[in-house]
């Protein structure tokens, strides 16, 4: 396998967690970890370096502040940004990181205009697409992380609800990276038996089902208030991982992502939460599945709290 170079753009402990899983899993041969605060940075990416002994590793790892050190990278994370806050909601970031987000999109186009670009940073739906707006950059080359994230919690409250291996649970979630988040009843199984058969033998109640989906949409939130001056990070980072992976090794995995609508799903010129495809070309396929009922009416709300905060976002292009 060719090992390529990634780029992590924030170096705050989600950026940390990133580097040290690309090193740990070996897919890439040099990884950058920018930060406005360069010495921070060349500190954070020394000590992650220091494991590579412990861990058989030969990754070139630097600390940097300079976007030209990202020239070549094939991937490149983005998390830079404020994090939540007890108290702040994720519309509350919007005006600070948009900010972010132009500084990273001018960087990342200058030095970095063919890689494969996730954006981590918070409130997603709407930084993502701040950030394709800014770079103009192809929109299958820039996706959001938010579905694999939303979707991993959703499955380990349904595994250990029901007491079976997450391996054996199939699910995902979509729409938007927030409250309005949509968790696929329809297409919910448990080792391909789905969720309502499993309800009508008895292992798990219409209610306690509703009460996990409420848990998987405040997910973010309930580790904000339990860590009180911080937010997820390790989960997030893990997220990305398999986001990278897919593109770095051409695996076509089908992933949920905050992915570039063109006509799917109703909606046009706006990244939604959708099931994709990512191999070595980016997003390779958008899956248009079919929802109806509940699924589908909590869907369209989910595109319209979306679409509320780009329009609420539109005064920062002025």
């Amino acid at each position: 396998m060719e090992r390529s170079k990634v780029a992590i753009i924030g170096g705050g402990n989600i950026g940390g967690t990133l580097t040290h899983l690309i090193a740990l899993k070996g897919l890439a041969r040099d990884v950058v970890l920018l930060d406005k605060t360069a010495d921070y940075a060349k500190g954070k990416a020394l000590d992650i370096e220091h494991t590579n002994p412990i861990s058989y590793n030969d990754v070139n790892i630097i600390g940097t502040s300079d976007y030209e050190d990202i020239r070549g990278s094939k991937v490149v994370i983005v998390t830079a940004g404020i994090a939540r806050k007890p108290g702040m909601s994720r519309d509350d970031l919007l005006e600070t990181n948009i900010d972010v987000m132009k500084t990273v999109s001018d960087g990342i186009k200058k030095h970095a205009k063919d890689a494969f670009v996730i954006i981590v940073t918070n409130p997603l739906d709407a930084m993502v697409y701040a950030f394709h707006r800014l770079s103009g950059l192809d929109h299958r080359m820039v996706v959001g992380m938010a579905g694999v994230l939303d979707s991993a919690r959703f499955k380990l409250f349904l595994a250990k609800e029901l007491g079976v291996s997450v391996e054996d649970i199939n699910a995902f979630v979509l729409g938007g990276h927030g409250d309005t988040m949509v968790p696929l009843v329809k297409y919910t199984n448990v080792a391909g038996i789905p969720i309502s058969e499993m309800m009508d033998m008895g292992w798990i109640t219409k209610e306690k089902f509703d009460e996990i989906v409420e848990r998987t949409r405040n997910g973010g939130g309930e580790i904000v208030q339990l860590l009180q001056k911080n937010s997820a990070f390790y989960a997030p980072a893990a997220s990305a991982i398999q986001m990278a992976e897919s593109y770095l090794l051409d695996k076509k995995r089908i992933l949920p992502c905050a992915a570039y609508l063109n006509g799917e799903y109703g909606v046009t010129g706006m990244y939604i939460g959708v099931p994709v495809i990512i191999g070595n070309t980016g997003v390779e396929k958008i899956i248009d599945i079919n929802l109806n009922g509940h699924d589908k009416d909590n869907m369209n709300k989910s595109i319209e709290a979306v679409s509320k905060l780009v329009q609420e976002m539109e005064k920062f292009f002025k």
